[in-house]
């Protein structure tokens, strides 16, 4: 499997003005990704269904921890990578698992909780290298930590 490059695209909400974190791919929103696998796919709802995730809202715990699967167990074995496009991860959420190994970062097994019919497993993998990976994560936790007050 041929790695890609992740980076975290960390902006200001439109309609909140708070920080909210969008995993991009190869330069691509993964917001935008999933949009158009699940419009493809022909799921209702689909389309501008999902936002960034926004820390001020929840307490993932260090980005470091979160994006490494490491968050708080009380989310299941899967991370959320996406949230609602309201602000609120838990209302609309991109689950993914996170494995990480000496060489890679692999996100796969997406689902939607909300909608346990919905059928991911032609979205991703997505395998990151895991130097590169680390580094993405770096430049988030920077960017947050710059925008705190």
């Amino acid at each position: 499997m041929t790695s890609q490059e992740i980076l975290f695209d960390c902006r200001r909400h439109a309609d909140r003005g708070v920080l909210e974190v969008v995993p991009c791919i190869n330069e691509t929103p993964l917001t935008d990704l999933v949009d158009q696998f699940e419009m493809n796919a022909g799921m209702q709802p689909a389309g501008d269904a999902y936002g960034g995730l926004i820390p001020q809202f929840f307490r993932f715990g260090p980005m470091e921890n979160h994006f490494h699967g490491r968050s708080t167990g009380a989310m299941g074995p899967k991370t959320p990578v996406l949230g609602c496009e309201c602000g609120e991860w838990g209302c609309w959420p991109l689950m993914a698992g996170i494995t990480v190994t000496p060489d890679h970062v692999t996100w796969d097994s997406f689902e939607q909780p909300h909608r346990k019919t919905r059928n991911y497993s032609g979205f991703g993998p997505f395998q990151f290298d895991r130097r590169q990976y680390a580094d993405a994560v770096k430049v988030l936790t920077t960017a947050l930590g710059s925008h705190e007050t």
